[in-house]
């Protein structure tokens, strides 16, 4: 589909529910939104072994923040070396 045909389809749908007049803008608004909410759910996803690590180690240090942060920061960077 063209990029232009796409964008005057959603210029056309906001125009008719009365946003028309500052469409561009709010378009470019909610794609930066959602592009954002898309690498924080894929974030989350990538570090969910690091999180569960980081409990773990919380529970059997007793509440250590450094050696669970260590292990975090560790799981964390193998996961995402990983991914690469």
């Amino acid at each position: 589909m063209n990029f232009f045909l796409l964008l005057t389809v959603v210029y056309g749908i906001l125009e008719s529910i009365g946003l028309g007049s500052f469409s561009l803008p709010l378009l470019i608004i909610l794609v930066i939104i959602g592009l954002i909410i898309i690498v924080l759910i894929k974030l989350f996803l990538v570090l969910i072994p690091a999180i569960l690590v980081a409990i773990v180690v919380w529970f059997l240090t007793g509440g250590d923040l450094f050696w669970t942060g260590i292990a975090f920061l560790i799981v964390a960077a193998l996961s995402l070396i990983s991914k690469l």
